[in-house]
């Protein structure tokens, strides 16, 4: 989530630029410092003096306590800020259901799908090294997809045409699914009987059952939000030459001083656990009972202080507090959309109206339907998990939850709720 709004990048020569820049060969590691852990990344400031005003960020703060006290959850956390301070920041409720431990911003949350931006970014610091293309047929990194079969209308499977890319899993245009999107859908029941839902196999080995099942469509020709991620972590790892939870620690998380963004938490962390009121069955795993699969799409942990300096990394174009994860033409490159109108309308869970999609991010393409300024991006995770860079207007945001239910109700107020406060 960089500070550039628009792409200066519009001719074939500066694109080529570009292309060197970001695949071409950046030297050593992502970053050669680290964060100091102890140090907090919540900096405050009076919101008036960042633009909003405070009796509108009120209204956050009474219908979150609200939504406590009615017992449609259990606790939440929401952060705003904007210039990299924070104008509004507060938890609400408790860690879990007949729990007394308020929710603080120490509270570990399951941030689900919030995995994918960590993995994504990790890819990218190997793309820098020149370890890895986004280019890339991902059968380089994983032969079994030199092999793919496409799913048909009939039930019938025939060989893909064109070659799955490694940014086609990085903007799930993969044509690889999440079956619980369409779960009676004839497709979706032959990935469930092939598998798709086993948990213990490791990242390269998921990887290889799913190059065993059926595609949605062609590489490249339709978004269906999807186990690209995961697939996208089996990639990273051959081209890292180290297992996913030790290259994002390496290139990400251990950097920024993230840690408690893990894979698996230690059993020590449990007292700060969240939980949800409706514990839906399948839905919220176990934070410390490690399985042999490290799910690039959706396996992390984190809290809400750690997973901030993930975002004002992304929002300080790459750099926080001077350790440096990504240049900013890397990070430019991300930003990019990967899609079309019609790889949009051709599949499944797309992002909304007004939006497009890069690699690892969604993106707003159009301000007049969408809220957060034009070049924001961010993504989510499916308990309601939430954050976004909206470098136009330099805001940026925090949410989480445990309340898959409310997901999407949350998106929607987080937007109107700061939105409306931000006044100048």
């Amino acid at each position: 989530m960089s500070r550039f709004i628009r792409n200066p990048f519009k001719t074939r020569a500066a694109q080529m630029l570009l292309a060197l820049a970001v695949l071409g060969l950046a030297q050593g590691p992502a970053a050669a410092r680290t964060v100091d852990p102890k140090a907090s990344s919540i900096v405050r400031a009076d919101p008036v003096a960042l633009g909003f005003d405070p009796a509108r960020l009120d209204v956050a703060r009474q219908a979150l306590a609200a939504d406590v006290a009615s017992g449609k959850i259990a606790g939440a956390y929401l952060l705003v800020g904007r210039r990299g301070k924070v104008a509004f920041e507060q938890g609400f409720g408790v860690q879990g259901p007949g729990q007394t431990t308020p929710v603080s911003n120490e509270t570990i949350f399951r941030v689900f799908s919030m995995t994918k931006p960590i993995v994504s970014v990790t890819a990218m610091t190997l793309v820098e090294q020149g370890k890895l293309s986004v280019d890339d047929p991902v059968s380089k990194y994983l032969p079994e997809y030199a092999s793919l079969m496409v799913w048909q209308a009939d039930g019938t499977r025939v060989p893909a045409a064109t070659p799955m890319l490694v940014r086609h899993l990085m903007s799930h245009t993969s044509g690889l699914i999440y079956g619980f999107i369409q779960p009676n859908a004839p497709i979706s029941k032959a990935w469930a009987a092939g598998g798709e839902n086993r948990n213990d196999l490791t990242a390269r080995e998921y990887a290889r059952l799913l190059a065993g099942l059926p595609l949605k469509s062609e590489p490249g020709a339709a978004f269906n939000y999807s186990h690209s991620t995961d697939v996208l972590g089996a990639v990273v790892e051959v081209a890292g030459g180290k297992p996913l939870d030790v290259l994002v620690r390496e290139r990400v998380t251990g950097p920024l001083g993230m840690t408690d963004t893990l894979f698996w938490q230690p059993e020590a962390g449990r007292a700060r656990f969240a939980e949800p009121k409706n514990n839906q069955p399948g839905v919220y795993f176990d934070y410390a009972r490690p399985t042999p699969y490290l799910s690039g799409g959706g396996g992390m942990s984190s809290t809400t202080e750690d997973y901030l300096r993930f975002v004002l990394m992304l929002a300080g174009n790459g750099e926080y507090k001077g350790v440096r994860i990504l240049k900013p033409a890397t990070l430019l490159r991300m930003r990019q959309d990967e899609t079309t109108p019609e790889i949009r309308r051709a599949g499944l869970f797309f992002p909304g109206p007004g939006m497009g999609f890069g690699l690892g991010f969604s993106l707003v393409q159009d301000e007049k339907v969408q809220r957060p300024g034009a070049g924001t991006f961010s993504w989510w995770g499916i308990a309601g998990t939430e954050f976004w860079v909206d470098p136009k207007n330099e805001v940026f945001m925090v949410f989480m939850v445990q309340a898959r239910e409310f997901a999407q109700e949350y998106q929607r107020k987080n937007r109107a709720w700061i939105y409306d406060a931000l006044v100048k």
